[in-house]
């Protein structure tokens, strides 16, 4: 709990964070944080900051064009974001949130095949990518993929043991992909 204090205390001083192998740390520790966290509040203040880093982790133009591609998708204009976020991917290729972003708004385009193209490649980077297993869930879920989905969810809970609801809906996956004997 000591370790999960001291880390929530240095959460600011992220940002200003030179090296990549000091934001790499920083992560591990909050993803490691995340997994022993003591209840939800604490997950999800952890879960926010987590998200903050893997969106601001590059350049200030990458960061820049990472704020557009979600103004975009939150516009609905899927098309546009996929294509901003592809200019992001281009400027930074390891930024796992970039790749993550555009297969979101792959999806919502109707491209399944490229955002889960995209999601694999985010693991690739960032195998505790929580919100990347999220994403592989609906995606499945969507696809009434059941058995797919639920291993999608295990990981987020593997990673995220305090995810709200993450207990019921990995029993409801469960029942929808092995039935009600499982």
């Amino acid at each position: 709990m000591r370790r999960l204090i001291v880390a929530l205390c240095m959460l600011p001083s992220l940002a200003l964070a030179q090296s990549v192998q000091e934001k790499r740390a920083a992560l591990d520790k909050m993803l490691d944080g995340l997994h022993t966290a003591p209840n939800e509040q604490v997950a999800a203040m952890l879960e926010n900051k987590i998200r903050q880093l893997w969106f601001e982790s590059s350049t200030p133009a990458v960061t820049l064009l990472m704020s557009r591609g979600l103004r975009e998708t939150n516009a609905n204009a899927a098309d546009d974001a996929v294509s901003v976020f592809s200019d992001a991917i281009v400027l930074d290729p390891m930024l796992a949130e970039a790749w993550h972003q555009r297969a979101i708004a792959r999806f919502k385009s109707g491209d399944t095949v490229g955002a889960v193209r995209d999601l694999r490649e985010t693991l690739r980077l960032e195998p505790r990518h929580f919100g990347a297993w999220q994403s592989l869930e609906q995606i499945a879920a969507a696809r009434e993929d059941w058995k797919a989905a639920y291993d999608a969810w295990q990981h987020v809970m593997d990673i995220d043991p305090r995810t709200p609801n993450g207990e019921d809906r990995l029993k409801d996956l469960k029942r929808k992909a092995f039935g009600d004997n499982a």
